[in-house]
């Protein structure tokens, strides 16, 4: 079944518990803004088999459950994301800025479709990481947990890069 009803007084319950909190809590709020990034990066995981890189695809499918796991931390349940997610993100980062060096100046989205997708999801991951940040002084979350986010927005930034670069796109930086 795919609805219960039991959400149509306005509340909806976390994992392990039988309390009952307003939709409207700080908890969903974080919880749902996870599940829009995870949502925005399917889209970007689809726009990357269209480009044929395969490779990033299974990068953002790792990064896809590892928000699941985040998720269900906040939500009680006994997962936590390990330092091992936190590492294989750093060592993405790091492979892509060997091949691209290091950008010393803000890029401007959009030079192409794919790189501007992946920008916005970085721009999303950056929202995702404070609201996550701001209810972690209520609900558990991990130190791993937390730096994971901090570093999902380099990967995504290193992969709007990378994927511009490969697409022999010409960027800019803002001209200020």
């Amino acid at each position: 079944m795919l609805y219960t009803r039991k959400g149509d007084d306005g509340t909806s319950g976390l994992f392990g518990t039988k309390d009952r909190l307003p939709k409207n809590s700080p908890i969903y709020d974080a919880l749902g803004a996870l599940d829009e990034l995870n949502s925005l990066l399917g889209m970007c995981r689809a726009r990357l088999v269209s480009y044929s890189f395969f490779q990033l695809q299974n990068s953002i499918e790792r990064s896809q459950e590892s928000l699941f796991i985040i998720q269900a931390e906040l939500a009680g349940a006994e997962k936590i994301l390990s330092q091992e997610h936190v590492d294989t993100l750093e060592n993405a980062v790091d492979s892509i800025e060997k091949l691209i060096g290091n950008p010393h100046a803000f890029t401007i989205p959009g030079a192409t479709e794919l790189s501007g997708l992946l920008d916005y999801a970085r721009a999303v991951s950056r929202r995702v990481e404070r609201v996550v940040i701001s209810v972690g002084t209520t609900h558990n979350i991990s130190p791993a947990s937390t730096a994971y986010l901090n570093r999902l927005s380099s990967f995504l930034y290193a992969l709007a890069r990378y994927t511009a670069a490969e697409a022999k796109a010409k960027e800019s930086s803002p001209s200020y």
